[in-house]
């Protein structure tokens, strides 16, 4: 993959982990939550469907070939999440505090900073054409 291809695919990490668990602001307090939580309302299907976005998020991820430790850390993330987003209510507000995804997006970009700094220095969204 050459270096536009892996920005490109680094960005639409980056939106996907932000939509998922960071994109909406709570007006007042300030508190930030994603797609995920409210996704998750719904009964059975809503964890499976995040879960899905979670997983593809780590299929990109391996792309960048993310170490084996890196990729457990990054599994046991979304596992936790789902076991305990089955919850009714208490899943969904652990969902809204826990976001895996944005916790993933900082172990690929730890990964990265250290392998292929340039790449973590480029300007955000900067080759996403999605």
């Amino acid at each position: 993959m050459d270096a536009a291809k892996r920005l490109a695919t680094l960005n639409r990490i980056r939106k996907l982990s932000r939509l998922m668990d960071t994109s909406i602001r709570i007006p007042g307090i300030g508190f930030r939550i994603g797609i995920d939580p409210i996704i998750g309302l719904v009964p059975g299907a809503g964890d499976l469907i995040s879960t899905a976005f979670s997983a593809y998020i780590i299929f990109l991820a391996t792309r960048f070939g993310i170490p084996r430790q890196d990729l457990t850390k990054m599994i046991f993330n979304v596992g936790l999440e789902a076991v305990v987003g089955t919850v009714p209510l208490v899943g969904d507000l652990f969902d809204a505090f826990y976001k895996s995804n944005i916790r993933n997006l900082d172990i690929l970009e730890q990964h990265l900073s250290a392998v292929e700094p340039e790449i973590t220095e480029a300007p955000v969204y900067a080759a996403a054409r999605d």
